[in-house]
């Protein structure tokens, strides 16, 4: 009987390569699939396109994406999209975006999400950041239905300079 742990089983990929990059792909019995794409260019060690999809089938494991643009269930990169991300620009249920972040439970300089903690500004339902606008939001300046900050604007109070300063973003 052979161990597993010391000889590995070999799995067989189906790899095409474009021009543009190398496609490795396996399929497994029951029908499900794991797919990797990697372009040839690269930019700081990154190639400018990585992509994942399934579990691996030597780690049985999800791959994370790392690329100038990483699309995954886990994605790095400059611009990420995954269930959980991080980069310059996040995109995912769970994100962490150096510049912006969208997704669910999301940070950056600038938020949107259902849970969003901006630097400059956070827009969602449950937010933070210099500017605010939610639902429950906090900040400097907040439009909210229930704000705390300096200048809020929401069903309690109207603060005056709230009120200047969203009307001048929406009238601008």
């Amino acid at each position: 009987m052979e161990s597993q742990l010391l000889d590995p089983p070999e799995f067989e990929y189906q790899t095409q390569d474009t021009g543009f990059g190398l496609w490795k792909r396996f399929h497994y019995p029951d029908g499900k699939m794991f797919a990797e794409f990697k372009s040839h260019n690269t930019l700081f060690g990154l190639p400018w396109l990585h992509t994942t999809w399934g579990i691996n089938p030597e780690t049985q494991r999800s791959v994370t994406a790392r690329g100038i643009i990483a699309i995954g269930r886990f994605a790095h990169g400059g611009l990420a999209m995954g269930q959980v991300s991080g980069g310059a620009i996040a995109i995912g249920q769970v994100g962490v975006g150096v510049l912006f972040g969208l997704g669910q439970a999301t940070c950056g300089f600038v938020a949107i999400g259902q849970l969003a903690i901006g630097g400059l500004a956070g827009i969602g339902q449950f937010t933070c950041g210099h500017m605010a606008i939610g639902q429950l939001a906090m900040g400097v300046y907040v439009l909210a239905q229930a704000g705390y900050g300096d200048h809020v604007w929401d069903m309690r109070q109207n603060d005056p300079l709230a009120t200047q300063f969203f009307r001048q973003l929406l009238f601008k």
